[in-house]
């Protein structure tokens, strides 16, 4: 019997790296996720195939299940490494999904372009624990490592607030839809950021992080109430020349978009992905701008966010 699960895509507007440390961290699903879709197999192996937005096969490979028990596979490629890794974390918090089988064939599917960095592992990682019926945090910190809100996107289909306390993961669900929510929009960077090693050197330089998470959720609460695109514009700034600091890092606003009518800031991994652009100009002129600098994809606010 076919079984399929779906989890949604991600995008982190305020709390980036500081939410390693329990800052509060603003994040919405997006429209866009991935598909897992399973059925029965044979000889004790799982084939995979993982299809694109645009139907392309970008990985394909079998695993056996004595690979995926061991967590080890003589395969040498890095997307295969993974996912037995993966594999083998499930399958260890529940065996019997592997153990009362002969076999699976899975396809996934992306319904975003792989290289946007929606969430390409987070939503696998969730679709797997979907269908090993085991929790999806433990399977992330088991694998992959991170905070876990890119969980949490792909679990609900409204704006979160989510932190990390004592090691717990705490969701809460709120409201954000502003009036000016027709003057956003997201813009790729024509560049993939390894969100791993982006951690890795937040880790190397933060320092007196207390008092920056005490600005980032004061940030986050103002940002998530004001009706007023101008403080909200002025929010994000805020946010931006904080983490510019804790990260050693320039503002991509200054760097590449200095005489954008608005505001431009990065979102999750400073240097590549989506940015989200505020602007005080219309849609039009909005795209414009961005395609005049070499940017195509430019996603309005109501197209990307569930």
């Amino acid at each position: 019997m076919k079984k399929t699960f779906y989890s949604n895509g991600k995008l982190l507007i305020t709390g980036e790296y500081t939410v390693l440390d329990g800052a509060n961290a603003f994040a919405l699903p997006t429209k866009y996720g991935q598909y897992l879709h399973i059925k029965p197999g044979k000889d004790k192996t799982i084939t995979w195939k993982s299809f694109d937005s645009d139907k392309s096969i970008w990985f394909k490979d079998s695993v056996s299940f004595s690979e995926i028990d061991n967590g080890i596979t003589q395969n040498t490629d890095p997307v295969t490494k993974t996912l037995v890794k993966i594999l083998n974390v499930a399958h260890n918090l529940n065996p019997d999904v592997l153990n009362k089988s002969n076999g699976f064939d899975i396809i996934t599917e992306l319904t975003f372009p792989r290289k946007w960095g929606l969430g390409t592992s987070s939503t696998l990682i969730n679709n797997i624990a979907q269908w090993f019926g085991i929790n999806a945090y433990t399977l992330l910190n088991e694998s992959f490592g991170g905070s876990g809100y890119d969980i949490a996107c792909a679990q609900n289909n409204t704006a979160i607030i989510y932190r990390l306390e004592n090691n717990n993961q705490i969701v809460e669900k709120t409201d954000f839809n502003p009036p000016f929510a027709n003057r956003l929009f997201f813009v790729y960077l024509n560049q993939k950021q390894n969100s791993r090693s982006a951690i890795e050197a937040y880790k190397s330089k933060k320092n007196d992080i207390a008092a920056v998470i005490s600005k980032i959720n004061s940030i986050t609460q103002r940002a998530l109430k004001t009706q007023d695109i101008s403080e909200f514009i002025n929010l994000m700034d805020e946010h931006a020349e904080i983490m510019s600091k804790v990260l050693e890092l320039p503002i991509v606003k200054e760097e590449f978009f200095a005489n954008f009518n608005g505001t431009v800031k990065s979102l999750g991994a400073w240097g590549g992905d989506f940015i989200l652009a505020v602007s005080l100009t219309d849609e039009a002129d909005t795209t414009h701008y961005f395609k005049e600098k070499g940017y195509s994809v430019i996603i309005p606010y109501k197209d990307m966010i569930l």
